[in-house]
């Protein structure tokens, strides 16, 4: 992602609320923040979808690799809204893309990404993404995301 994209590029939104406690010394919202907002984005999508349960299930997915680019900043109280793709699946892996978009701008105050693999609960050693989850994360899949 060289360049900030919109809304339009992204196949799913969900609201994320701002705490006090997120902005730093500098009055923003600390970097290491977005990244638990990519989190909880996707893991909130996987738990409406009904397919996030680790202590029911064999598979559970682990972050192999995880970049953010800003743009803006992001203070609170600002609405923020993270825009989730998926640019690549692989057998046990699956390449998130999101974006962080606050008080309903068109552009985002950051952009990133996230790889999660899939491993055996027990074992830790990849496996197939469960196809339930991979039924989900197919009408997320954006053509032309960033492959890098």
């Amino acid at each position: 992602m060289s360049t900030p994209e919109s809304r339009a590029d992204y196949r799913h939104f969900q609201p994320i609320t701002t705490r006090w406690a997120d902005n730093d010394a500098y009055g923003h919202v600390n970097n290491v923040v977005y990244y638990s907002y990519f989190d909880t984005a996707v893991n909130q999508h996987m738990i409406e979808k009904g397919v996030l349960a680790p202590e029911r299930g064999t598979a559970i997915a682990l972050v192999v690799e995880t970049q953010c680019r800003y743009f803006a900043p992001i203070t609170f109280p600002d609405r923020v809204t993270v825009g989730v793709r998926v640019a690549h699946m692989g057998r046990s892996s699956v390449r998130y893309e999101l974006a962080l978009f606050r008080n309903d701008e068109d552009a985002p105050a950051a952009a990133g990404h996230y790889v999660h693999v899939y491993v055996d609960n027990a074992t830790r050693r990849p496996t197939p993404i469960p196809e339930d989850v991979a039924a989900i994360l197919r009408t997320m899949v954006v053509s032309g995301a960033d492959p890098a």
